[in-house]
Formats: C-alpha cells, structure tokens, sequence
C-alpha cells in the first residue's frame, strides 16, 4: 500500500514539474515573439520616419516603370488644395509614374483640370492623348480625372456581380459557356445597381 502510494505520489511530481516546465516554455515563447514583433513595429516606424525626413531614400529602390496604372482617390476638402496635389503630382512623375487616375466625390478635380494641367509641364489628360496618338506615349504623365457623376462605381458593382453569379456557376459544377453574352449579364447587374443598360 505504501509502495502504490508513493508511486503515485511520485507520478504526480513528474507530472506536475513537467506541466511547469511546459508553461514556462510557453510563456518564454510568447515573450520572445511580443519582442519580436514589437522590434519589427518599432524599426518600421523609425524607418518610416526616417523616409518622411528625407534621411533614407527607400522609394529610389522602387520600380516604378512596374506601375501600368494608379488610381489616387481623394477627399472632396483636400481636392481644393491643388498646390499640394500638383507636389504629389511632380513627385510621383520623378519617380515615373506615367498613368495616373484621379477620383473625388464631387468632381472638384474636374473643374480643376486646367489649372493641374498648367501648372504640370509634363502631364497630358487622357482625352489629349486619345485623340492624338504619338510614337512615345510614354514621355509625359497621363492624367484622368473621374468623379462620382461617371458612374464607374456602379459599373465596378455590376462587374462585381457577374463574377460572383459566374463563380456560383462554377462552383456547382455547371459548365460555363464561353460564349455566354456577357453583355446581357452585364446589363442586368447595371439594372440591380440602378444603373443603365447599355
């Protein structure tokens, strides 16, 4: 009896002091990994920093000649401060950005395309360039200027809707027709969103 009750007994130690252990390296883990990561935020932070004060120049190791097109969306309050988006606009031309499409709600951009235009020398809107067609189309910055009013939102939406009823259909397993009209498709998903069929 004596012998049963200090094996277990003994047992119960082992497996008492193999549960602290087990703990305490759990716990050692957790903190090595909170310091990990609370370095890694700590360093992106002062790195960013850094880039803001122009101490490093990170953004020259960018390819920006990777960028087809980017798309800046913009507050209507800040659409009406147009020195500081012509800044971000010569900037990002020295770093060759060359398509740029610029969205606000309420189309202040738009009233000021002139103005950006002028003040860019080396910026055309895309309308200038689709009615002239040069050899190097690639030697200026293209400017589109949208607003709410061009209705690209709701034609993203109805976009958005024929992929999702085109991925259910895939889903169970039903045979997609390549010849399938998209266009129909496409005018219902205008008509969900409130939107004209074309």
């Amino acid at each position: 009896m004596d012998f049963r009750d200090g094996a277990h007994k003994f047992s119960w130690c082992i497996v008492t002091i193999g549960d602290l252990w087990l703990r305490l390296l759990w716990y050692f883990l957790q903190i090595i990994v909170s310091a990990w990561y609370s370095i890694v935020v700590v360093g992106n932070l002062l790195e960013s920093y850094f880039i803001s004060l122009g101490v490093l120049e990170k953004h020259k190791s960018l390819h920006p000649e990777k960028v087809q097109y980017l798309a800046i969306v913009i507050e209507s309050e800040e659409a009406c401060q147009i020195s500081e988006l012509v800044k971000l606009l010569k900037w990002m031309d020295s770093i060759g950005v060359k398509n740029v499409c610029l969205y606000d709600m309420n189309g202040v951009l738009k009233k000021s395309k002139e103005t950006i235009l002028q003040n860019l020398k080396n910026a055309k809107s895309i309308q200038e360039v689709s009615q002239v067609v040069t050899r190097h189309a690639h030697d200026h910055m293209t400017l589109e200027f949208l607003s709410y009013v061009d209705g690209k939102e709701a034609v993203a939406k109805a976009a958005n809707l024929v992929f999702v009823e085109n991925l259910k259909q895939h889903y169970l397993d039903e045979e997609l027709d390549a010849q399938k009209s998209l266009e129909t498709q496409l005018n219902e998903a205008l008509q969900i969103v409130g939107m004209f069929a074309f």
